[in-house]
C-alpha cells in the first residue's frame, strides 16, 4: 500500500482535477522556464534484457527508488511548471506495484499521464483495463521489428513481440491511445517499411522513431550512417503522407530540417505548375495533418464514434489487417491535399464533424487534429491565426497538430531545451540519453533544477553550439541531438556526429 501522504505545501498552480485542455499554446511558452516534456524513469527493474537499452535495465528493484511520498511530492513539482506532457517510464514501470497509484495522482492533479510499460506477460488485459480506469491518456509500447524474428532477438526474450502486439490491440479494445516507439539501428535498418506497414494494421495514433543514441548498452558500432539517416528521413516523410497515423523522430532533430527541405520543395513545384505561393503553401499545409481514411469512418487518433464501446475498428477485417494503407493509394485529389473549400457544404460538414466528436466524448487531442485540418482548408494556421506561408520557417516545423503527442512540440524541443528527465532514484539529466547529472529532486526543487542548472542554461544557448551546428541556417529548428553529439564526443556542445548537411559558414563567424 502507498504511504499515506501528509498535507503538501500550495502549488504554483492549482490542481485541476483532471481537467484536460487540449492543445497548448506553444507561442506562450517559454523552454528555458518549463519544459515541453517530463520523462520519469519509476524503476530500473526490466524482465527484458534489450540490446540498446539507454537504462541498463537490472532484475530487482533498487532500494533507493523514489518512495510512493517522494513520487508524489515529484509529482506536484511537474505540476508547478504548468501542465507538461507526463510519460512514466523505465525499466518496466509494471515492476512498482503503486504504479496505478501514480497514474491516479498525476490525473487528479491534472496532467496528461503517459505510460512505456515493457512488452512482457505483465501487460495482461486485466492491467490495461486497470491503465484506463487508474486515469491513463496514453500508452506507448516499444517494437523495433516488423516479426517476432527481429523484435525478440532486440529484446533478447522470446515471446515479446506477441506480448507487444497483443498488448496494443488489447489497449484499442479500451479506446486507450497507442503509441509506438521504435529505435533504429543496424539490426533493423531494412525493416523500416515493414514496421511502418505493420503499425498500419494496429490502429495506432503516433510512430515515434528513435535514432540509436551510444549511452547505456547502445553500442556506437550499431549507430546507421549519416547517409542511412538522411534516407530514413526521407522515407518517413513519404511515409507521413499514407499512413493512418502520425510519425515523428526522437534523437534525431534533423529530420525536422529534412520536413522543411521537402515541404519548400514541394512548394517550389506547385508554385511552378501554376499555383500562387500561398496556395501552394495551404496544399502543403494541408497535406501535413493528418486525414480520415476514405469511406472506412476512421478518425485520426484511433477514434471512431462508431466503435467507441468496443474499441474496434471497421477499417480491421477478421484477420486483423488494416485496409486503410491501401485505401491511400486510391484516394481523390482532395483527399491527398488539395485544399477543399472552407466555406458553404464543406466547411459546415467539418464543423459538423467537430461538434459531434466533442459530443460523443472524443478526446480533445483529437478534436484538435480535426479543427487543424480545418484551419488548414482556410490557409490558417492550427490555432486559427492566418499563416499560410510562416509555417515553412517558423520553429514549428513539426505538424500543426505535433503539440499533442508524447514528445512532440511545436518548438525544437532537444536535451535539456524543454525536455527533463529524472531517474528512479530522484537524480535529473537533461535527457535520458544525455549522462549528466544537473541534480538530485530528494535535495532541490526540479523547477529550480530546470531552470538554474548551469548545464540546462547551456542546452538552451543554442549560439554556443560548436561546429557546423552553430551556423546552420537550420539550427533554431533543430540543434542537432545534444545526447549523440556527447555519445560520440564527449562533448554535449559538439556537431551533431551523424548529419550530412553541410551549411554555408557565414564569413567571420564565431561560437556565441
Amino acid at each position: 500500500m502507498p504511504e499515506a501522504l501528509t498535507a503538501s505545501p500550495p502549488l504554483t498552480l492549482p490542481a485541476l482535477q483532471g481537467e484536460r485542455t487540449g492543445k497548448p499554446d506553444f507561442a506562450s511558452v517559454d523552454f528555458n522556464r518549463a519544459p515541453f516534456i517530463v520523462i520519469w524513469e519509476v524503476t530500473r527493474a526490466c524482465d527484458l534484457r534489450c540490446v540498446h537499452c539507454r537504462a541498463e535495465a537490472i532484475v530487482q528493484r533498487h532500494p533507493l527508488e523514489l518512495t510512493f511520498r517522494e513520487s508524489c511530492k515529484l509529482i506536484d513539482q511537474v505540476r508547478e511548471f504548468g501542465k507538461p506532457l507526463f510519460v512514466l517510464t523505465g525499466g518496466d514501470p509494471l515492476k512498482r506495484p503503486d504504479i496505478y497509484d501514480l497514474i491516479r495522482y498525476g490525473d487528479e492533479k491534472g496532467l496528461r499521464m503517459a505510460l512505456t510499460p515493457s512488452g512482457t506477460q505483465l501487460m495482461q488485459p486485466a492491467v490495461i483495463r486497470k491503465f484506463k480506469t487508474s486515469g491513463l491518456s496514453r500508452l506507448a509500447v516499444s517494437l523495433d521489428g516488423s516479426c517476432k524474428e527481429i523484435h525478440d532477438t532486440f529484446r533478447k526474450v522470446d515471446g515479446s513481440f506477441d506480448w507487444t502486439v497483443e498488448s496494443i490491440r488489447e489497449a484499442r479494445r479500451n479506446d486507450i491511445p497507442v503509441q509506438i516507439n521504435t529505435t533504429v539501428c543496424k539490426h533493423n535498418l531494412k525493416d523500416v517499411r515493414a514496421i511502418a506497414e505493420l503499425l498500419a494494421a494496429l490502429d495506432i495514433c503516433l510512430w515515434s522513431v528513435f535514432f540509436l543514441v551510444p549511452t547505456g548498452r547502445g553500442l556506437r558500432s550499431d549507430i546507421v550512417s549519416a547517409r542511412d539517416h538522411e534516407d530514413v528521413f526521407n522515407q518517413l516523410y513519404d511515409l507521413s503522407k499514407t499512413m493512418p497515423y502520425d510519425i515523428k523522430t526522437t534523437a534525431a532533430q534533423h529530420y525536422r530540417r529534412v520536413v522543411v527541405q521537402r515541404r519548400r520543395q514541394e512548394i517550389a513545384a506547385l508554385v511552378g505548375q501554376g499555383k500562387s505561393q500561398d496556395e501552394a503553401a495551404r496544399i502543403v499545409q494541408l497535406n501535413s495533418v493528418p486525414k480520415a481514411i476514405p469511406n472506412y469512418n476512421y478518425e485520426p487518433g484511433g477514434w471512431n464514434p462508431a466503435t467507441r464501446s468496443t474499441g474496434v475498428s471497421p477499417v480491421r477485417t477478421d484477420t486483423g489487417m488494416n485496409h486503410g494503407h491501401d485505401a491511400h493509394a486510391t484516394m481523390g485529389s482532395e483527399a491527398k491535399g488539395a485544399p477543399p473549400r472552407a466555406t458553404g457544404e464543406d466547411a459546415a460538414m467539418l464543423r459538423a464533424k467537430i461538434e459531434r466528436m466533442r459530443s460523443g466524448g472524443a478526446p480533445e487531442f483529437v478534436i484538435a487534429k480535426i479543427e487543424a485540418q480545418f484551419y488548414a482548408a482556410e490557409g490558417k494556421g492550427a490555432d486559427g491565426a492566418s499563416a499560410p506561408i510562416e509555417f515553412l520557417t517558423r520553429q514549428d516545423t513539426a505538424r500543426s497538430d505535433a503539440a499533442l503527442d508524447i514528445g512532440r512540440a511545436a518548438k525544437g524541443v532537444n536535451d535539456g531545451n524543454g525536455f527533463v528527465f529524472i531517474d528512479h532514484i530522484g537524480l535529473v539529466y537533461p535527457s535520458g540519453f544525455l549522462p549528466m547529472v544537473v541534480g538530485d529532486v530528494r535535495k532541490q526543487s526540479l523547477v529550480d533544477i530546470y531552470r538554474d542548472s548551469p548545464i540546462m542554461r547551456q542546452l538552451r544557448d543554442y549560439p554556443t553550439l560548436k561546429g557546423k551546428c552553430g551556423w546552420c541556417d537550420f539550427r533554431d529548428i533543430c540543434g542537432g541531438s545534444r545526447s549523440r553529439s556527447f555519445g560520440v564526443t564527449g562533448d554535449f556542445l559538439a556537431s551533431e556526429p551523424y548529419c550530412s548537411y553541410f551549411p554555408q559558414k557565414p564569413k567571420g563567424w564565431k561560437p556565441g
